[in-house]
């Protein structure tokens, strides 16, 4: 069954040997410490600034203590 007529295009493809180029998106880094009891105020705080929580990992010097990772896209 064909295609309606008008409605869906074929794929421009890119010329032999040319390339288009692409932004490379840039972030910045921040480390918090954790408190147990403000886990997620801390990170909702962070959250509303435009952080994106990477991973939570126990502290060098205490385990007990948690230190989150966070990122968000670097402004220009």
């Amino acid at each position: 069954m064909a295609a309606p007529r008008g409605r869906f295009r074929a794929p421009r493809e890119t010329p032999p040997g040319r390339h288009y180029p692409r932004r490379m998106t840039k972030w910045e880094y921040a480390t918090v410490p954790l408190l147990v009891h403000a886990t997620k105020q801390i990170l909702d705080t962070w959250g509303e600034d435009g952080w994106e929580l990477v991973q939570v990992v126990p502290g060098p010097n205490n385990p007990e203590q948690l230190v989150a990772y966070l990122k968000r896209e670097k402004q220009a």
